[in-house]
């Protein structure tokens, strides 16, 4: 790592350290974000060991200052879901690309990785699909189980086919190696059988 990518981190780490929301992970305390943003990190790396500086800073600060914008400000349903989504990615972007350029990193970097976070060219960008990729075993490593409960067997089935539809080959191989509860494992079965 260059000392500009460690720059680049450690801001983008102290940015997400206010994060409000902890997690607790193997007898620690971590800001989600930062926690998070690792573990994106991590994936990133296993899924493509050949990862461009900018894939893995984008991988460090896809999610940053999540908790800025909240949920609960948007209409409820899927309209308002999306135009969440939408400006939260927006938001990202900008607050990445403010911190990149503190760190020291040229326009062409910098609009690289505001590409990546913004997963423009999805379908296409092997990049993109990487951090895709990435995102939903994040999700199904360290949040799906805990989801289960809250939302019924009904509900997780729906999420975990759209999940899977995001992810690539690489993806679903990666996505097949992870340890589930017994109910979760379950889920994911029927959710497959039916695809």
């Amino acid at each position: 790592m260059n000392e500009k990518q460690a720059q680049a981190f450690a801001l983008f780490d102290q940015y997400n350290a206010q994060s409000p929301e902890t997690i607790e992970w193997q007898g620690n305390q971590y800001p989600s974000e930062v926690f998070y943003a690792q573990q994106l990190y991590d994936w990133v790396r296993k899924l493509d060991p050949q990862a461009s500086e900018a894939l893995l800073l984008a991988s460090r600060c896809q999610h940053i200052g999540r908790w800025e914008i909240a949920r609960s400000s948007y209409p409820e349903g899927r309209v308002g879901y999306l135009k969440w989504r939408s400006d939260l990615a927006k938001h990202h972007a900008e607050i990445s690309s403010q911190l990149l350029a503190q760190a020291g990193y040229d326009e062409t970097t910098i609009e690289r990785v505001r590409q990546i976070n913004l997963k423009q060219k999805v379908k296409t960008d092997p990049e993109v699909r990487t951090i895709e990729n990435a995102l939903c075993l994040v999700f199904l490593e360290f949040q799906y189980d805990d989801l289960i409960e809250k939302l019924g067997a009904e509900k997780m089935i729906d999420i975990l086919r759209k999940t899977w539809a995001k992810m690539s080959e690489p993806g679903h191989q990666a996505a097949l190696t992870l340890t589930y509860s017994t109910e979760g494992k379950r889920l994911i079965e029927e959710a497959l059988q039916s695809e």
